[in-house]
């Protein structure tokens, strides 16, 4: 009796998107599967946000779910506040980096410490959506790189994605979590490249660092759009027989140090790169540890490649501010040099 073997059956493969389309399409997951996700900010709705991240999103979920908001960044931090507090989800979008300061107040004095001020009676799940950095020949206050500055506020977590998979994972995660979350998209990279990115629903996790590329002479941790810099570094130092492994931090507040001291562990070198002024910046934090926890598997001192203690200049000198891949490559010959 002859059998006949079941026919393969046919798989879809996920679309192949953009980092602002990850955004996009996680926004609309949680949004469809939670009625207490709202979205809020300037321009958001009609227009689909400046970047066009919220595209479509009020035409789907109405007006009462996607709501634009005046001009006024305090008035949309302390609206975020008093919904998440009251059982909403809100994710507020700041526009641009450099238009957040005037929603300090309202997330330090107040989103920040609802756990600690209630004993956990209270949380406050919100999310910030901050387009985030530089590289798009933008005018002043539109490229700011200022994540150090959240990461040295208790009760907010700091995240920041370099690629539309973890985009996509990260925001689910963020807006599922119940304390506030600053969300950091390097807008450089928004259109860069696709990836495929299923739109399954699966968080990735918060508070842990990505090792994405394996390497046993030198460790380069980053964050955001320098990831991809890092990575076509460790490729062209590959070419002259250096390997070098490229750690994205992804979650700056809580840091995963875990895992970039095993990394060094193994290594002996760090190349510390970021886009934010070199004094105070988050590599300055990592840099610190390093000395307190690691000092004796370092066989070289730590590099820091990273912009200028300056504003971030104007387009025709923006990309000379930005850390680059020889940069990186001359940094890491640097640790190499010291035996």
């Amino acid at each position: 009796m002859s059998t006949t073997a079941p026919l393969p059956q046919a798989t879809t493969a996920a679309p192949a998107i953009t980092l602002i389309e990850a955004i996009t399409q996680a926004l609309a997951h949680e949004m469809t599967h939670d009625p207490s996700v709202l979205v809020l900010g300037e321009d958001v709705g009609v227009n689909g946000g400046v970047f066009r991240a919220t595209a479509g999103l009020q035409q789907r979920f109405g007006a009462e779910r996607v709501l634009d908001t005046p001009l006024d960044e305090t008035t949309i931090a302390g609206l975020a506040v008093g919904l998440a507090t009251q059982g909403m989800k809100p994710v507020a979008e700041a526009q641009f980096d450099g238009f957040v300061y005037p929603m300090l107040d309202q997330l330090v004095c107040h989103a920040a410490r609802f756990r600690n001020r209630t004993r956990g009676r209270l949380t406050c799940p919100l999310v910030l959506r901050v387009p985030w950095g530089g590289g798009i020949r933008a005018p002043e206050h539109h490229s700011e790189a200022n994540e150090a500055m959240f990461t040295n506020v208790p009760g907010l977590r700091v995240v920041m994605p370099s690629s539309p998979q973890r985009a996509y994972g990260l925001l689910l995660a963020a807006i599922r979590d119940p304390d506030p979350v600053i969300y950091l998209e390097p807008k450089r990279i928004y259109r860069q490249y696709k990836e495929e990115v299923p739109d399954d629903g699966e968080a990735l996790p918060l508070d842990v660092c990505y090792v994405l590329r394996d390497g046993g002479d030198v460790t380069l941790v980053t964050w955001g759009a320098q990831v991809k810099e890092c990575l076509e570094a460790a490729e062209a130092l590959a070419a002259e027989g250096i390997d070098a492994e490229v750690i994205d931090v992804a979650t700056l507040k809580p840091l995963d140090f875990d895992t970039i001291h095993e990394s060094v562990r193994k290594t002996g070198r760090c190349v510390i790169v970021h886009e934010a002024c070199r004094t105070a910046g988050f590599g300055a934090e990592i840099a610190a540890r390093l000395a307190e926890q690691a000092m004796y598997d370092l066989v070289a001192p730590v590099e820091r490649v990273t912009g200028y203690d300056v504003p971030i200049p104007l387009f025709r000198l923006e990309m000379h501010y930005l850390p680059s891949v020889g940069k990186i490559v001359a940094a890491v010959k640097r640790t190499l040099a010291v035996s």
